[in-house]
């Protein structure tokens, strides 16, 4: 069985997808899985388990009708027998129905009259499980499993090199993601965490644990940001992994990550179990968060993580 999975949105989307693939390759072990996705987040696969190839299209760009036809014709040619569609759209429906594919399964609403399979979207739960109930279309009735990743072990090695590069090995240490390159390349300013209260939160661990060192990640576009937190923090060290499976080999070493919620790293943390406080803004974080006693989400009053302070993050990380 061919089966092709259409799946927009950021890197934390496909990893939210990933226990949706996971439980699909463990319900049909012989089935080839194939992903069209964004060209941002065709990252993620790399510690994808279950995925064979990774195509990509630009879902959001202005695409002509040129564009759609030409992935049209790259579906048809694969002879798919299963199609998957992660969102909702008109257009989606009628590019799946276009591609001829026996089996198409989405959710109820927008293109679900191009569907043979339609699923009830329930937007209420942890998105993760909100994905897998996809799988009913295949008569798959099984509870969502856990978020799962394969790290490569190419990568594993690099973490354990950077660990001792950073003396962090035999210590362990707080590992702090701030998101503030991701989320401003997403146009989401109004959700970075001021710099000033990461400052505030960094020196109070320093003085309550100074034997417990500090990690900051730094991604691309965030040099300008680190940098100010190396400045008024100097004993705090910074990591750069230039690939999602390095990032998640730093997560899983760390004793407790930090972040900004719902990034890739807060869901790789979940992945491989971290202990981990999530700051969030807009976002509930019933629908990015599983339940579990591993992971606490701080939510903002207002709706804007600025208004997160400080002391609410201390008194969980000193009080959880």
């Amino acid at each position: 069985m061919r089966v092709v999975a259409l799946v927009p949105g950021g890197i934390g989307d496909q990893i939210l997808f990933f226990p949706t693939l996971d439980d699909l390759k463990r319900n049909y072990p012989s089935a080839q899985i194939d992903v069209v996705t964004e060209p941002r987040s065709k990252a993620a696969y790399r510690v994808s388990k279950s995925v064979n190839e990774v195509l990509a299209f630009d879902y959001k760009d202005r695409n002509s009708l040129a564009d759609w036809a030409n992935l049209v014709g790259i579906i048809r040619d694969r002879e798919y027998d299963v199609a998957i569609a992660s969102g909702q759209s008109r257009l989606m429906g009628l590019l799946l129905w276009l591609t001829g594919i026996p089996t198409r399964i989405g959710y109820k609403g927008k293109g679900a009259a191009f569907l043979t399979n339609r699923i009830p979207l329930k937007q209420g739960q942890y998105a993760a499980c909100m994905y897998h109930d996809l799988l009913q279309g295949l008569g798959v009735k099984s509870p969502c499993p856990e978020l799962a990743i394969n790290v490569p072990k190419p990568d594993i090695d690099w973490a354990d090199k950077e660990q001792l590069r950073l003396g962090v090995k035999e210590t362990g240490y707080i590992l702090i993601h701030t998101g503030a390159g991701e989320i401003s390349q997403n146009k989401g300013l109004d959700k970075i965490y001021p710099v000033e209260n990461w400052q505030q939160i960094i020196q109070d661990c320093q003085h309550k644990q100074p034997d417990m060192p500090i990690v900051v990640i730094q991604e691309p576009n965030e040099e300008n940001f680190v940098r100010r937190l190396t400045l008024s923090n100097p004993d705090i060290k910074v990591s750069s992994p230039d690939d999602i499976g390095k990032l998640a080999a730093m997560i899983a070493g760390a004793n407790l990550l930090l972040c900004t919620a719902d990034s890739a790293a807060m869901h790789l943390a979940v992945a491989v179990q971290t202990y981990t406080i999530a700051l969030f803004g807009p976002t509930e974080p019933a629908k990015f968060l599983p339940k579990s006693d591993k992971y606490l989400a701080i939510k903002s009053p207002t709706g804007k993580i600025a208004d997160i302070s400080p002391n609410t993050v201390l008194e969980k990380i000193w009080g959880g």
